[in-house]
């Protein structure tokens, strides 16, 4: 069994910080990409960032400049920096990794439960 179990949400004003944390754990054999996601309300599941087992990075355009995403391989988790954070940044944030869970499977996609992060005045 491999759990996603992310942290960190909140409520924060506009212009505000936050950073959210998402820890693999379990039977894990490998840890690929790692990423993060959100879905506002009333609309569907977007790509916010990913991270390879290399440290490259990929943002969508709406975040570049106002998050970062980082990860520690040693405690198999990822970070979300989220800077400068505007009302339509409010969403449920999702984490997403690709990981083996035995030298001789395929890879398989995990998700975490979601965090709701609201940025409102």
């Amino acid at each position: 069994q491999v759990q996603l179990v992310e942290s960190g949400g909140g409520l924060v004003q506009p212009g505000g910080s936050l950073r959210l944390s998402c820890a693999a754990s379990g039977s894990i054999f490998r840890i690929y990409a790692m990423g993060w996601y959100r879905q506002p309300p009333g609309k569907q599941r977007e790509l916010v960032a990913t991270i390879t087992s290399g440290g490259n990075t990929n943002y969508a355009n709406s975040v570049k400049g106002r998050f970062t995403i980082s990860r520690d391989n040693a405690k198999n988790t990822v970070y979300l920096q989220m800077n400068s954070l505007k009302p339509e940044d409010t969403a449920v944030y999702y984490c997403q990794a690709s990981i083996r869970i035995t030298g001789w499977t395929t890879r398989d996609d995990y998700w975490g439960q979601g965090t709701q992060v609201t940025v409102s005045s």
